[in-house]
């Protein structure tokens, strides 16, 4: 990324802006009674306290408080981090912590889930910083390994190719070396080749998961650091692993936003691409906002991306096309499961796209198709999309989408129907990023940053101001959206300057929907391409058409 001295930053630049960042507001934060800085999540503590050890060890780094000072506190909450371990042998989820510490953390209940990703990263931290810690916290932080290694948490076969699976696979690489357990490490090289075999074959079948994708990034980063170097079969499937994840991030990668499809998407993530600080690491070409919502080891991990796919990623000056499939794996149901097809048309200042097939997700968190704009370091949506609510939805949280809708997707034009039947609500859900919109009754015209949007509605609508972002509403459903985005710069080279002169312009596109025997649109591009969809029933497959002939997914490769 340029600085404001002109210079272009490195990777290693860039995790010492985050390091010092978390350190400011990790010293800056009064601690609560428990010695602890959150009690929401006990994995916060433990980030915390790393990046503010790590900045009071850096003599490089000029820090305005004391660095002993500092470098006690972040030890003083790692100690009480780490003594909330269930330590006793043979009780349910030994080895494990409590996720939610409310309201007195030493009395919480172990989950599950913290000791995936926090186990490996504690042992990244030990090898790294290890040294540096007083004999106390060196010895509780041995200690707990142990009761991690006996824990056999990360026992489990690989069955979905999932990032719990991922995570399970790396700590066998990592506690079978760091107790010369032979048996547990091959276990995990072979986890590894499994899981790299099937998602090179068969495409991740958590596609753009967010933001479980960076757990699968950071534990094989981790198991990276940790098996021995000697190993070189293991060193080299880890690094193909990491290689193929990264390639498979620069596909779908924009200016620090994820476009297209996600299977799953946190606050975070949805309607904003605000998880960003891995992305900010590995490609530096946008501004980081101040927001923070999910640290993690992003400035203390760091694994270079292919070559190639870090000049794809950053490189958006022609358009490209992205078609690829997927498979899930469904325990339950011993038949291959059906193909999945994903779609993005990506160019320099947006991407449009999305998952043709509708998929019940965990938590129903499908993002099924977005508009996406780069990341402006501003905070706020920087997505645009419609959908049904489904099982989930809570007014105010654009997710949790329903199956009532059949999409059509070509380069900058997404067609979207709602076939919603009576007794269900008849209302979809618009989320719109600030900017300049223009009203129309049944039409939406805006310029968002270096784009215009034209959103064509079969029904009227309304908009209210939500926390970054704008809502639409829109009743009387079944009926259907048309979004057609087009950059400032290409409009300015067909004459069209201004959002007053893009409104004029796109008059002439006007769509067709047919509400009367099923439902259809059909819609005219500014490129002039006839773009046809339409259902009859919910039980016939929808017509998708290009000029007049169907649209082929044959050619979707992994």
């Amino acid at each position: 990324m340029l600085e404001s001295n002109g210079i272009q930053s490195t990777y290693q630049d860039r995790q010492q802006e985050i390091i010092i960042s978390i350190a400011l507001e990790a010293q800056r934060r009064p601690l609560l009674e428990s010695g602890l800085w959150f009690h929401d999540d006990v994995r916060n503590n433990f980030y915390y306290a790393s990046y503010l050890f790590a900045a009071a060890v850096d003599d490089s780094l000029s820090l305005p408080f004391d660095r002993e000072e500092a470098k006690q506190k972040a030890q003083d909450v790692l100690l009480e981090t780490l003594m909330l371990q269930n330590r006793q042998p043979g009780t349910e989820l030994y080895g494990h912590w409590p996720l939610g510490l409310n309201p007195v953390p030493r009395e919480a209940s172990p989950h599950e889930l913290p000791v995936e990703i926090m186990g490996s990263l504690m042992a990244y931290f030990c090898k790294r910083y290890g040294g540096a810690l007083n004999a106390q916290l060196r010895i509780v932080l041995n200690t707990a390994f142990g009761h991690i290694y006996r824990s056999d948490f990360y026992r489990k076969p690989v069955i979905t190719f999932g990032h719990h699976e991922a995570k399970y696979t790396a700590a066998k690489l990592i506690f079978g070396t760091m107790f010369a357990d032979d048996v547990l490490v091959e276990d995990g090289r072979q986890s590894l080749k499994d899981t790299l075999t099937y998602i090179r074959s068969k495409g991740m079948p958590e596609y753009g998961s967010l933001p479980w994708f960076w757990h699968w990034i950071q534990a094989f980063t981790c198991a990276l650091e940790l098996v021995p170097t000697e190993d070189t079969d293991l060193i080299t499937t880890l690094k193909d692993m990491l290689d193929h994840l990264w390639k498979v991030r620069a596909e779908f990668y924009l200016h620090g936003a994820w476009v297209g499809a996600h299977s799953r998407g946190w606050p975070h993530d949805v309607p904003g691409d605000a998880n960003v600080l891995h992305d900010y690491v590995q490609f530096g070409d946008f501004k980081l906002s101040e927001a923070m919502p999910r640290t993690e080891y992003a400035g203390l991990l760091f694994y270079k991306a292919p070559d190639e796919a870090l000049t794809d990623a950053m490189n958006r000056r022609t358009p490209v096309e992205t078609t690829k499939i997927t498979q899930k794996v469904v325990p339950a149901d011993p038949n291959a499961q059906p193909l999945l097809h994903s779609y993005a048309y990506i160019t320099e200042d947006f991407a449009a796209g999305g998952m043709w097939e509708r998929v019940e997700e965990f938590d129903n968190e499908q993002l099924r198709w977005t508009f996406s704009l780069p990341v402006n370091g501003e905070g706020g949506s920087n997505q645009l999309f419609f959908f049904h609510p489904g099982q989930g939805y809570n007014e105010g949280d654009p997710r949790h989408q329903s199956r009532y809708m059949e999409v059509l997707y070509h380069k900058n034009v997404v067609i979207s129907l709602f076939p919603i039947p009576q007794g269900e609500k008849n209302t979809i859900i618009g989320v719109l990023p600030h900017g300049e919109w223009m009203q129309d009754p049944n039409a939406l015209f805006g310029q968002v940053g270096d784009v215009y949007f034209a959103i064509y509605l079969s029904q009227s609508y309304q908009i209210q101001e939500r926390p970054g972002y704008i809502e639409v509403t829109v009743q009387g459903m079944p009926g259907g959206v048309i979004v057609e985005a087009i950059g400032v710069k290409e409009s300015a080279e067909r004459g069209i300057i201004g959002l007053d002169a893009f409104v004029i312009a796109m008059a002439h596109n006007e769509p067709h929907f047919e509400m009367e025997g099923g439902l259809a649109a059909h819609y005219t591009t500014s490129n002039g391409d006839r773009l046809h969809l339409s259902m009859k029933s919910e039980s016939e497959q929808p017509r998708a058409l290009l000029n007049g002939v169907k649209i082929s997914l044959e050619n979707y490769t992994v």
